[in-house]
């Protein structure tokens, strides 16, 4: 009987224990939240829309923040300090803004690597508060999460609906046209999908597919889905990313080629996309979307309405309701603002700004009327997180015209440039691009790859940006 009651009490000892770490944890997260706030910031974009430069550029002027007039805390200097701290996560790569930082400012500045997978960084804020709390409270500390994500990965949303033959249907139908994917619409369509899975045939398909998809790429076509197929991190050389869409066969035996590619393009959905909604999309606050409007307008009226398509996919992931197994995932978490930002805006003199930004509204307007319709505060402007130019004016026939002055990435050399005028009512752009123009009939937009300026940084300055300290301000400004 004694032994018994012995045995009871360390049950209810042990039960004691547990449920008081259990509140001791629930008070430590709650006085976390309340004391030491967490804003996790996403910032997303697709190829060479500026990510890494603006996260790189982002931290060096919250570190020194000379030129960040528009940032309020700042401005009223209530900000005491900012720390880069050790990461929360420790299964996710960090975000290696020191060697980046070299790369822009260094006696050779180049632009550093480009984002491959995710990436995370803590910045530490020690503010005073404002306003009546200031009397009774001193500084505590806010933190900001900033994951560095690919928006190829967002396209892989699109991926959830269709089973594996509507996909294979569908991609064959839109790259049909395309020279790039020439070569592998011809194994495609040779293949019998029929016949018994042999592996080094399914892996030639997958080759053939992925270099389509870094061709199609590099020639400017934004719908490069799956996205872990250009940016595979660990899973290289995996099943879950050997697969290829395929003409349907008269039959899909059991074993057959056809039915182990939907195998595996049913296990990336599963495996690959899940995950990284749960894991990750679904735990951010804030969000920064990165779009090269210019890039798009120089390539031509198909890659403008490519990359209007491709953001508005991209930016379902902000409307959940619509997709059920996501609303499982993320809840009742939403993400509080989004921020759309036109990059490279110092490749256009500031009077044609305002045009960039008009352009940039227009070109999301679908998408952003539906993250307004989920709740979250929006705003889309024009920006450069790096400026690699100066503004002047040149001469041609006669005619003085506002242009840029910068060094060429290729040669080295300084040059003016004036792109071109974008024109006053974006519909010109934006209506030519969704009929199907295949040029621009009025008019030709120019864009130089620049390469970084050589910086001479005075203590207490961050590089030279346009417009990043606003942006500053409406993605974490409320939080300080």
């Amino acid at each position: 009987m004694l032994g018994a009651q012995r045995g009871l009490g360390l049950v209810i000892g042990r039960l004691t224990d547990s449920i008081a770490r259990g509140v001791e944890n629930a008070v430590a997260a709650a006085s976390s939240s309340l004391f030491e706030p967490v804003i996790r910031l996403g910032v997303t974009g697709l190829a060479r829309s500026g990510k890494t430069v603006f996260i790189t550029s982002l931290v060096a002027n919250l570190l020194d923040r000379g030129r960040m007039p528009q940032l309020a805390a700042a401005t009223q200097g209530r900000i005491e300090a900012v720390m880069l701290q050790p990461q929360p996560d420790m299964t996710v790569p960090r975000f290696d803004v020191e060697a980046h930082l070299a790369a822009l400012t260094g006696n050779d500045p180049r632009w550093p690597t480009s984002t491959r997978s995710i990436s995370e960084l803590r910045l530490s804020f020690r503010v005073r508060p404002s306003g009546f709390l200031s009397s009774f409270s001193g500084p505590r500390m806010v933190h900001v999460d900033i994951v560095d994500y690919p928006g190829e990965w967002l396209l892989d949303l699109g991926l959830m609906a269709p089973d594996y033959g509507q996909w294979s249907e569908r991609v064959l139908a839109r790259i049909a046209r395309r020279p790039e994917a020439a070569e592998f619409l011809s194994s495609a369509r040779a293949e019998d999908g029929s016949l018994r899975h042999d592996e080094v045939r399914a892996r030639a398909l997958a080759d053939s597919y992925t270099a389509y998809l870094a061709a199609a790429r590099d020639a400017g076509h934004s719908d490069g889905a799956p996205g872990r197929f250009l940016l595979p991190g660990d899973l290289a050389g995996s099943p879950v990313l050997c697969f290829a869409p395929l003409p349907m066969p008269a039959t899909t035996a059991r074993g057959s080629l056809w039915r182990e590619m939907q195998r595996r393009y049913d296990g990336y959905k599963r495996q690959v996309v899940e995950p990284f909604f749960r894991n990750h999309f679904a735990r951010i606050d804030r969000q920064i979307v990165l779009v090269d409007v210019l890039g798009a307008i120089h390539r031509g009226p198909v890659a403008v309405e490519e990359t209007r398509t491709a953001m508005a996919e991209i930016l379902a992931a902000f409307r959940p309701g619509e997709n059920g197994w996501l609303s499982r995932i993320l809840g009742t978490h939403r993400v509080e603002r989004i921020l759309f930002a036109a990059t490279k805006a110092d490749h256009l003199h500031h009077s044609q700004h305002p045009r960039l930004t008009a352009l940039m509204q227009g070109l999301l307007r679908e998408a952003i009327a539906r993250a307004d319709y989920s709740g979250a505060r929006t705003m889309a402007m024009s920006m450069a997180a790096l400026r690699t130019t100066v503004e002047e004016d040149i001469l041609r026939d006669g005619v003085s015209l506002p242009a840029v002055r910068g060094r060429l990435l290729k040669t080295g050399k300084q040059v003016a440039l004036f792109p071109g005028e974008l024109p006053e009512d974006p519909a010109r752009v934006l209506a030519a691009a969704r009929e199907g123009a295949e040029k621009w009939l009025d008019a030709d937009y120019t864009v130089m790859d620049f390469a970084p300026a050589r910086l001479r940084l005075r203590p207490g300055e961050g590089p030279p940006h346009i417009r990043l300290d606003r942006a500053a301000e409406f993605l974490i400004g409320d939080r300080l």
